[in-house]
């Protein structure tokens, strides 16, 4: 089966198009050769995909005759991805959550709170304490 037709298969990707533009652009490698997408896989072969920041590890177990639902990918190929790539991807979305681009304004009131907790300042000085202090 071509390696195009065998990501769609086991559903790592959505469309047949999509998979073979992935393989165009060197995403995807077949015991450790960049692939084309015509190129043919058989059981026992190391596929390597990279989607969203992870390098997803595949053993081709089986060759299905078309696509297959989701409970029964697993009959096709063993997902051999270490846990620390799902690790790291979680660790950039949360650095991406705090970012803030330069120029784009005033801090909202959750941003505030958010800095406010950061940095231990709590609560804001009383109006009585701000006038004793002149």
């Amino acid at each position: 089966m071509r390696i195009d037709k065998y990501l769609w298969c086991v559903r790592y990707y959505k469309t047949r198009s999509i998979a073979t533009q992935a393989i165009q652009k060197g995403h995807v490698t077949v015991n450790g050769q960049q692939a084309k997408a015509s190129r043919d896989v058989f059981p026992g072969d190391k596929v390597t995909v990279r989607r969203d920041q992870i390098n997803y590890i595949l053993s081709v177990l089986d060759i299905p005759a078309n696509r297959v639902g989701p409970k029964l990918v697993d009959m096709y190929r063993k997902d051999e991805t270490p846990a620390e790539a799902f690790a790291h991807l979680e660790l950039l979305k949360l650095s991406k959550e705090h970012y803030r681009a330069k120029g784009t304004g005033r801090p909202t009131k959750k941003d505030r709170r958010e800095l406010d907790d950061y940095t231990g300042e709590d609560e804001w000085p009383d109006a009585d304490e701000l006038l004793a202090d002149d």
